[in-house]
Formats: C-alpha cells, structure tokens, sequence
C-alpha cells in the first residue's frame, strides 16, 4: 500500500508538471525553439502516462505481474516517444544556440532515432511478458545512448563557448538520465530493487523541462 500511495502521488505530480509546463510553453511561447522545448515536454509527459498510468492501476488492484499487457504497451509506447524527445532536444539545441549543424549530424540523429524506432517494433521484444529478454533491451538501447551522449557533447560545447545560463546544466541532467536508466536495463530483471532508479532518473527529465521552463519565462519577460 506504502508504495501504491508513494508512486500514485510522484506519478501524478511528475506527468502533471510535464503536462502543463508542455502545453503552456507550446501554445504560448512566442518564438520557435520555445514551442518546440514544449512539444518536447509535452511529448513526454503524453508518451509516460501510457505507462505510468497503467502501473498506477496495477499497484492499487491485481498486481503488476497480472497486467504485463498494459505495462508492456505503456513502455513500448514510452520507449518511442522518448526516442522522438531527444530528437526534438537536438533541434532544440540547433535552434537556441543558432547552431549550423553539418547536414550528416542531422543524418546520424535521424538514423539513429529510426533505428531505435525499428528496433523497438520487432517482436522480439516481448512486450507483452511481464519480464523482456535483456538481450533486445540493450540492443534496442544502443542507438538511444548513443543519441543521449551526442546531446551530452553538443551542449557541452556550446555552454563552454557561449557562457550559456539557461542550459548550462544540460549535458548534467541529461547524463544523470542515462545514468539512472542503464543499470534499471541491464539489472532490473535480476535486481527488482534497481528500479527504483527510475525515480532520480525521472527527476532528471524533470530538470530537463525546467530548463526549457526557464526559456519560456526568460522570452515572456
């Protein structure tokens, strides 16, 4: 009960916060780059309550394992829109710091992202059992790594250059996500105590909106 109360409160705030904060930045950020840190916000609070809200239900009835199906959806789902966030966050990064970014990044981005995309959509996965063999969990995660640390050294080299206040925690939060995230990949199904690093790495995304927060007030002034 302790952890149905726990996760239904953070769940509830965190997807709201993003929600919000998403939609505000989309529908009412006056230059382009704001309204795309609010699609991406917007992305991800939408792609986790196809997850969130699933486990929600589970933890207050019948149990997770009875509703593999579901929570197998929600990731897979989650697992896609989380590709199409860090997609946005590079065109983020392009439009905010007026990057002209050689033609074959945007290329890699892209593959990269579809590869995620294409590996995710085979069967393999399992999604709908209750444990998805490790094998297609790294595998899947390869490219999606590899997009978060091209993010990590994009920012990182632009904050150094320009003194950047706004996103200057960028490529620390974004590491911190990845951080918290592969060890739940590689040691959750062994080590169920390891999930319970999705919470920080949850926070990281949490900062990540934030920042895209401080952007819209920043414009809006």
């Amino acid at each position: 009960m302790a952890q149905a109360i726990g996760e239904t409160i953070f769940d509830v705030l965190y997807l709201s916060f993003a929600l919000f904060s998403g939609l505000t930045m989309l529908f009412k950020g006056t230059t382009p780059v704001v309204k795309r840190a609010g699609a991406m916000a917007a992305l991800l609070g939408a792609g986790d309550a196809f997850h969130l809200i699933p486990r929600i239900y589970a933890l207050w009835t019948t149990g997770l394992e009875a509703n593999a199906a579901a929570l197998g959806i929600g990731k897979f789902i989650t697992s896609i829109t989380m590709t199409l966030f860090y997609l946005i966050l590079y065109y983020v990064w392009r439009d905010y710091y007026q990057a002209e970014a050689p033609k074959e990044l945007t290329t890699v981005m892209w593959v990269l992202a579809l590869s995620r995309v294409l590996l995710c959509l085979l069967p393999q996965n399992l999604w709908l059992a209750y444990r998805q063999p490790l094998a297609f969990g790294v595998l899947r995660n390869i490219p999606f790594a590899v997009m978060g640390l091209i993010i990590i050294l994009l920012f990182a080299r632009e904050v150094k250059h320009t003194g950047d206040r706004i996103f200057r925690f960028m490529p620390l939060a974004v590491a911190l996500s990845f951080g918290f995230y592969l060890p739940v990949v590689l040691f959750s199904g062994t080590v169920p105590a390891v999930g319970a690093l999705m919470i920080p790495k949850t926070l990281a995304y949490v900062w990540v909106v934030a920042m895209g927060w401080s952007l819209y007030k920043s414009s809006n002034i």
